[in-house]
């Protein structure tokens, strides 16, 4: 039960942020920052479909998924459809991935060093939605800031 109910909550903020980007009236503003935020709508939803792609697809799931973290910042102008098919296509990989592991997988070492070592594969997942949350939540500010 544990698994079923991260899995949804991935699936949940997952659609939410696609829900905050197709928000935006225009959509040249998904690539624009504000104030102090450093980074756009646009690439913080590049690094949540990366990130979730690596952890869950390239880590656990083992889909061959390679990572280039740098271009997850530095790409611009991706159109929004793009990105949305980027996050749609992560929510399978993730709330399967979560569904299939068993609690010793939950409980053993993540299979590569997170933020500290001898982090379990349950801190990671939990670590990672937060994550996912906080992001959600700069593009929903980003996105009422920009377009008011």
């Amino acid at each position: 039960m544990q698994n079923e109910v991260l899995a949804n909550f991935y699936e949940r903020d997952i659609k939410k942020l696609i829900e905050e980007l197709n928000q935006f009236k225009n959509e040249a503003n998904i690539w624009k920052t504000q104030g102090s935020t450093k980074n756009s709508a646009g690439n913080l939803a590049l690094h949540i479909a990366g990130g979730l792609n690596h952890f869950f697809g390239a880590t656990l799931a083992k889909t061959g998924y390679v990572r280039n973290r740098d271009l997850e910042f530095s790409k611009k102008d991706v159109q929004r459809s793009e990105l949305v098919r980027q996050l749609e296509e992560v929510i399978p990989i993730v709330t399967k991935t979560i569904n299939s592991l068993s609690p010793e997988q939950m409980k053993a070492d993540f299979p590569i060093f997170f933020d500290k070592p001898n982090t379990s594969t349950y801190y990671v997942i939990v670590s990672l939605l937060a994550h996912l949350s906080y992001h959600t939540g700069q593009v929903n500010y980003l996105r009422r800031i920009l377009e008011g």
